[in-house]
């Protein structure tokens, strides 16, 4: 029998999707298991988070050009997500000062970093002593510690610098690099994808949270080498300018084109209607449910796991719950050759 617990877990990506999977993920590890959720069967004996660190706006962003320290946000979010004390530390981790005066609008979480990476004159020790802070349920790594920026080229012909102008853009993007393109990646991150039993990439935006980190020289490179099972975690919506009018399939065919083919075997996808009130406030911003291709999913080697991923509310996001039981599922059904999702009645 196939045993349904792995050894390593690697999530790749950054922004809100990242955490949201991370959430998840931290209560299915197995040592020790999280108190507070005594029904999951804990099945991850290691948990690796990569981060992105390209973002240039908000806080981050004012720190990293007045202190030129790497964007703490994403990193920040990541831990929060996988800590096992979310009552007072990870709110003060995420209070957000308000005011008129320098620190408007910095959070607690990113100042902490920042002073942390200038005590110990390094960005990963930061990391590591914070997360012990927040007794996180795994470790998180940036993808490169290079102080690196997105650069875009737009389908207008125009050239765009920078991840917060980039996600702003509303003409479609053709390509993106980094800048520096010779930025070197975090060996750990080497390690963890080698040795990895499960790799995960999203859900999170396309071109600002999960393209930034496979462009770092030598990360796609070790994906592709890995015998890990690699699976793309699909975006419920697509994003205004950014992936307009994008199905599932153009999502991978976009990554492809920035980092050759076959990187992926599995693709999870949600098949939960949306409620047409919620949608309607979404189509006004410009954006739609993406659609679900299967014929071109199928046409570029990848399995499909679907199945209902929304979570309750007005806003549209994964179920942070139900990701990580499909994360687990699919992993169970390509080690069993088991039928993917596609072929089973929709759980409704």
């Amino acid at each position: 029998m196939i045993s349904r617990n792995l050894q390593s877990v690697v999530s790749i990506g950054g922004g809100t999707g990242l955490s949201c999977l991370l959430k998840g993920l931290k209560l299915r590890v197995l040592d020790p298991p999280v108190i507070e959720a005594p029904a999951i069967r804990p099945w991850i004996a290691r948990l690796t988070a990569v981060v992105t660190v390209t973002d240039d706006g908000g806080s981050s962003g004012r720190l990293r050009d007045e202190l030129q320290v790497l964007p703490p946000g994403d990193i920040r979010n990541c831990m929060v997500a996988l800590s096992t004390d979310e009552s007072l530390l990870s709110h003060l981790f995420q209070y957000r000062f308000t005011g008129s005066g320098h620190l408007q609008g910095h959070s607690f979480g990113n100042l902490f970093l920042t002073a942390l990476t200038g005590v110990t004159g390094d960005f990963l020790e930061a990391i590591r002593v914070s997360s012990g802070v927040l007794a996180i349920k795994g470790r998180i790594y940036p993808a490169t510690l290079h102080d690196v920026r997105l650069r875009a080229v737009l389908e207008d012909g125009s050239r765009v610098f920078g991840e917060s102008h980039i996600s702003k853009s509303t003409s479609r993007i053709v390509s993106l690099s980094l800048s520096p393109r010779s930025c070197k990646p975090v060996p750990a991150v080497l390690d963890a994808i080698r040795t990895a039993d499960l790799i995960t990439v999203g859900p999170g935006s396309l071109f600002t949270s999960l393209l930034p980190n496979l462009l770092v020289p030598g990360i796609a490179r070790a994906l592709r080498k890995s015998p890990a099972m690699k699976v793309y975690i699909c975006n419920l919506m697509s994003q205004p300018g950014e992936t307009t009018g994008f199905s599932a399939a153009d999502h991978v065919l976009e990554i492809y084109k920035h980092t050759g083919d076959g990187l992926f075997d599995w693709m999870i996808l949600n098949n939960q209607p949306i409620s047409p009130m919620v949608l309607a406030r979404y189509r006004k911003q410009g954006s739609m449910p993406v659609v679900i291709d299967r014929e071109r999913i199928a046409a570029l080697g990848l399995e499909v796991f679907e199945d209902a991923l929304l979570a309750r509310g007005r806003v549209i996001r994964h179920d942070p719950d139900l990701l990580a039981e499909a994360v687990h599922e699919t992993y169970h059904h390509s080690k069993t050759g088991r039928a993917s999702a596609k072929e089973r009645v929709s759980k409704q």
